[in-house]
């Protein structure tokens, strides 16, 4: 019976969707129609919670690779390449007025 029950869980429903909260109800509510025992609700929760982590870790991945490749291909600079430029830029300003300091240090 579970097994049945996970295969429909699993084709039926957008598992990376369910929330915890969702997951328990369903549960809950198959021990009470008295599909599950207590020891089999129990197992089907956690086993479709940990399942749910994992699609969400997943999705996350696959939702930040396609992003990575949108902002490569319409060449889109991220913060850290911005970060990475600030920081060169204050060098840079840094170098020049410490050249102007001694190249007119003279003049005092």
């Amino acid at each position: 019976m579970i097994e049945l029950l996970k295969k429909g869980i699993l084709t039926g429903i957008g598992l990376a969707s369910l929330t915890k909260e969702k997951i328990e109800r369903f549960g809950k509510d198959l021990i009470k129609q008295g599909h599950l025992s207590e020891i089999e609700g129990k197992e089907l929760v956690s086993y479709l919670e940990e399942l749910s982590e994992r699609e969400k870790n997943n999705m996350d991945l696959k939702v930040e690779t396609v992003i990575i490749r949108i902002l490569k291909t319409f060449d889109v600079a991220r913060k850290e390449d911005i970060r990475k430029l600030e920081k060169r830029i204050a060098l840079l300003e840094r170098t020049k007025f410490a050249n102007l300091d001694k190249t007119h240090s003279h003049e005092i």
